[in-house]
């Protein structure tokens, strides 16, 4: 049956969930340089800045899921390489610094819900967003940002297995080397998530 995504991302029942998208992780300087950059390259940040303001405009929820890191470090995860190399990265997520906001396209409105961890690779774990999506009557979790490799993909695994329909614009997320993100939502999320654009999903939130 073909997938209606008019109805998969009608505003009284969707989200947006912008998946580390801050300055320290998508912009410079970033504690995933390579990521950043091709965060950049792909306009990751443009197109989430265009879905938040037409999600707002819609009144679909939106929400940060940030990742932090106190100063020294105490309740982090430190057992597998991806922390061990963060921790080595030339700028630190501190609480309340500029690298956990998120940038200054996207911003954060009023309405927005900010939900930052400090532990995990993934905003189910360690943060309230699965109790808040069911809250606001949340059953589409439109995903966006970073990375492919891990943490989007760890959001829409979880997402699913808690019994959301993910959808995600595959312009607006990003993973290195770019042949694996494409090969990943290809082969992987496509077999759990609807991928779209943003040109698409805005369209159907504008149309209303």
């Amino acid at each position: 049956m073909p997938v209606d995504l008019a109805e998969l991302v009608e505003p009284t029942h969707s989200a947006l969930v912008l998946q580390e998208v801050q300055r320290g992780v998508v912009g410079e300087p970033s504690v995933l340089p390579a990521l950043a950059e091709e965060a950049t390259a792909v306009g990751v940040v443009e197109n989430c800045a265009r879905l938040a303001a037409v999600a707002r405009n819609v009144g679909v929820p939106v929400i940060h899921c940030t990742a932090e890191t106190r100063v020294d470090g105490r309740g982090a995860n430190h057992n597998a390489r991806l922390f061990a190399g963060i921790a080595k990265a030339p700028v630190a997520l501190t609480p309340g610094s500029d690298a956990v906001q998120p940038p200054a396209e996207i911003g954060v409105d009023d309405r927005d819900l900010v939900l930052a961890r400090c532990h995990g690779v993934g905003p189910m774990t360690g943060t309230q967003l699965d109790p808040i999506l069911r809250n606001l009557g949340v059953t589409t979790i439109v995903g966006v940002g970073v990375s492919v490799n891990i943490g989007l993909t760890n959001l829409v695994l979880d997402g699913v297995n808690r019994g959301f329909q993910v959808v995600v614009p595959r312009d607006a997320v990003a993973g290195v080397p770019r042949e694996y993100a494409d090969a990943m939502l290809d082969n992987t999320l496509s077999l759990l998530a609807t991928l779209t654009t943003t040109d698409e999903v805005v369209g159907i939130w504008e149309a209303g």
